[in-house]
């Protein structure tokens, strides 16, 4: 039993700027609307939000344009 392995991307659907608070809600099961506003109280104490967002839209990776199929169970060899 293979579990799929879940990967962080930047959202596409969920975009207001560069889509790393829609991709981390995706990811986390969370309504993107709390990780933008982490990202903001973040910013107003310690000022650390806006460096870590623009940090993430450099590393994290856009999510594909086409649906990622899930991996397929190899198939048994014919005799």
């Amino acid at each position: 039993m293979s579990e799929q392995t879940k990967k962080l991307y930047r959202s596409r659907q969920e975009r207001m700027i560069g889509g790393v608070a829609g991709g981390l809600g995706e990811y986390l099961n969370v309504d993107p609307t709390l990780m933008r506003l982490a990202f903001v109280i973040l910013t107003f104490f310690g000022g650390s939000g806006i460096p870590i967002y623009l940090i993430m839209w450099l590393i994290i990776p856009e999510s594909p344009s086409f649906p990622v199929p899930p991996p397929q169970p190899p198939e048994p060899p014919v005799q």
